[in-house]
């Protein structure tokens, strides 16, 4: 397989690898930039192989061959940047930290207000 396929098939992934194409270009509005952030990966993978059967070992011209190539693209949103003319902030767009420690202050509260109950 010539090296050029990969190559090829990179580019093609490479142009469509950015947050713009993914999110979108950033949002100005009422005196804030909002722009998308996000995670991109990329994986490439290709292959190419011959059968050497043992009466064609010096006839190239007429071997069995085969070739392959492929890829992936994800993407992951992981939040916005706000900035406005006092401050620029980061807003995550998984919360999972922020659940987690939500709900342990819960269960604290909880357990705490059961024991002032008894």
């Amino acid at each position: 397989m010539e090296n050029n396929l990969l190559e090829k098939i990179a580019e093609r992934f490479g142009q469509h690898a950015s947050v713009k194409n993914v999110f979108g270009e950033a949002i100005e509005t009422q005196g804030k930039t909002i722009i998308p952030v996000a995670r991109v990966a990329m994986g490439l993978g290709g292959g190419h192989g011959r059968k050497m059967s043992k009466e064609n070992l010096n006839n190239e011209i007429n071997q069995p061959e085969g070739e392959g190539a492929g890829g992936g693209l994800m993407t992951t949103a992981k939040g916005v940047y706000e900035i406005t003319g006092k401050c620029t902030r980061f807003i995550p767009a998984n919360a999972t930290m922020q659940y987690i420690a939500i709900a342990a202050f819960a269960y604290l509260a909880g357990r705490l207000i059961g024991r002032k109950k008894r």
